[in-house]
């Protein structure tokens, strides 16, 4: 078979009722997954899915795996960055942990079905009248260890033996950008340019004149993709002019500080640093507003005098743990200097202020669909950090801060640790009026710990005042040892309440996940605007 660059599938869009099932499978899947967006604007996200499929050919339906139905919303992501032509080519890279469909070995070799997982693909082909596709929206490229065949492609099958693999990282890269004749010549000579093998590529063409292109590929040695995805941008760079007219000038550290935060290197350039003013003070540092690269930054400096090894250790503990979030509740790191004199951590600047701020010195009065919202984007962040086995120890309003959209994201990692293979700690850590107890009596405790603090942080939120504001810290300490918590505030939601109460529990293993209390809070902000939507309280 002849392979005609640039010609996809037929441009006309698809019938809506061909794609009503899938989408329809898509979007139950992400409510089964507890996807934000399909509990809390389903029509929304509804309509976008709609949207998307429409404007991709019929093989893109086909091809997708409902055990990974979030990738189409990062599909969708990605094609959306592509319409700014500073951002061409945007790309995406992942490890991709179960590649192998099916392994049968023999002595010598292993034989391997590749391609998408389809959930009763043969049968849902049948039902919207598709044919298995071999064109070149479903490409399979075998190709040799290091270098491209560009004369000749194999399309003729979906499996392929190659030997001794079976410890190869394989990754995949996804690329968006206009679509144009000669792009996928283009985009395989920069995967190969950095030593890529194509292993499977799917080429979607769609209906507005965009491409979005999946690659499984292998010949990075490492398994982490956070050096290839740097070596992708280096290549980009390389070829700066050349993708779809654009007239970037950017350094490659500038488009790397656009880029997804993980891709960013832990040492910053200090000159291009503009430290500003002084926006807050602790015992051993300093925190500033500043500017990196035309963007506002918040700056933590430690000063010089304070230093000592137990400082250092715990800032390169910080630093470590913020390289490895990701996350939208999450505070998003930028870089850090983590050389003497100028030891310092840079992350995006949160206009709105703490928590902390924000109900005590501002003296903000919360409706509890503001309150509730608030306390969902901390469980959506510390979700994903215990997820991610990494206890935050000091989770109180002062370390939550605020964005622009009044967007909540938890901070701070100063004292967070991962958790140890025990799957406890034992150390003391935090602040006492928000310190569960069995931190306080010096016992081993695991990520529960956090939850105890959330639950103060939910009593602050409610109540709008300080916990225990008529004791010391050490007082509120001692009382939380001998079962004291706050008073219950009266006139606000029963099953806020409620929650509260089971997150403070001075036994930590009757206390909720926080992925138990996301659900529980998700569900109660639904209900109260479905009553504040309904006219007459009807």
């Amino acid at each position: 078979m002849d392979l005609v660059e640039g010609v996809g599938e037929s441009s006309s869009p698809p019938r809506c009722s061909l794609f009503s099932e899938i989408v329809n499978d898509v979007f139950n899947r992400l409510l089964e997954t507890n996807n934000h967006e399909a509990l809390t604007t389903p029509d929304d996200l509804r309509h976008q899915l709609e949207a998307h499929f429409s404007r991709l050919p019929s093989s893109y339906a086909v091809d997708i795996n409902l055990d990974r139905a979030e990738e189409v919303l990062l599909h969708q992501n990605l094609l959306a960055l592509a319409k700014d032509p500073e951002n061409r080519p945007v790309f995406h890279v992942r490890l991709l942990e179960n590649f192998w469909a099916r392994a049968d070995a023999d002595e010598d070799q292993q034989e391997f079905t590749v391609g998408p997982t389809v959930s009763d693909s043969s049968d849902r082909n049948r039902e919207m009248g598709f044919e298995p596709c071999s064109k070149l929206e479903d490409l399979n490229l075998e190709v040799k260890r290091n270098s491209l065949d560009k004369d000749k492609e194999d399309l003729d099958g979906d499996t392929f033996t190659r030997k001794d693999d079976s410890h190869v990282p394989i990754h995949e890269v996804i690329f968006s950008a206009v679509d144009k004749p000669k792009l996928l010549s283009q985009l395989s000579a920069l995967l190969s340019d950095i030593g890529l093998n194509i292993r499977e590529a799917h080429v979607f063409s769609t209906t507005d004149g965009y491409s979005l292109d999946v690659f499984v590929v292998d010949g990075w040695p490492l398994q982490e993709s956070q050096a290839l995805q740097a070596a992708m941008e280096r290549a980009i760079a390389r070829s700066e002019g050349s993708w779809s007219g654009s007239s970037r000038s950017k350094s490659g550290i500038e488009r790397a500080l656009a880029a997804p935060p993980n891709i960013v290197d832990t040492e910053i350039d200090i000159r291009l640093l503009k430290v500003g003013e002084k926006v807050a003070s602790g015992s051993c540092g300093d925190l500033h507003r500043g500017v990196y690269l035309g963007q506002d930054v918040a700056v933590k400096i430690l000063r010089s005098e304070t230093l000592n090894e137990a400082l250092e250790d715990e800032f390169r503990h910080e630093v470590a743990i913020l390289r490895e979030v990701q996350h939208k509740n999450v505070v998003r790191f930028i870089g850090a200097c983590t050389k003497q004199p100028y030891m310092c951590i840079v992350t995006e600047y949160m206009p709105g202020g703490s928590l902390y701020e924000y109900l005590h010195k501002n003296h903000h009065t919360l409706t509890i669909p503001q309150l509730v919202q608030f306390a969902i984007d901390v469980c959506r962040g510390m979700e994903y950090l215990h997820k991610s086995n990494i206890i935050h120890r000091d989770l109180k309003t002062a370390n939550l801060l605020m964005d622009s959209d009044n967007v909540v994201k938890v901070a701070d990692f100063g004292v967070a640790r991962f958790l140890n293979q025990e799957g406890v700690m034992t150390a003391e850590t935090g602040t006492y009026r928000w310190m569960a107890p069995e931190i306080i009596n010096h016992q081993p405790y695991d990520q529960k710990a956090d939850v105890f603090s959330f639950a103060i942080v939910l009593w602050e939120l409610v109540t709008a005042k300080i916990p225990y504001d008529n004791m010391t810290p050490l007082q509120a300490a001692l009382g939380v040892r001998q079962g004291r918590r706050p008073d219950l505030p009266t006139n606000t939601n029963p099953k806020l309440l409620e929650l509260m109460q089971r997150c403070w529990e001075t036994d930590p293993g009757k206390r909720p996940s926080f992925s138990e209390i996301k659900v529980e809070l998700v569900r109660l902000l639904q209900e109260i605007q479905g009553t504040e939507e309904t006219p007459n309280g009807s």
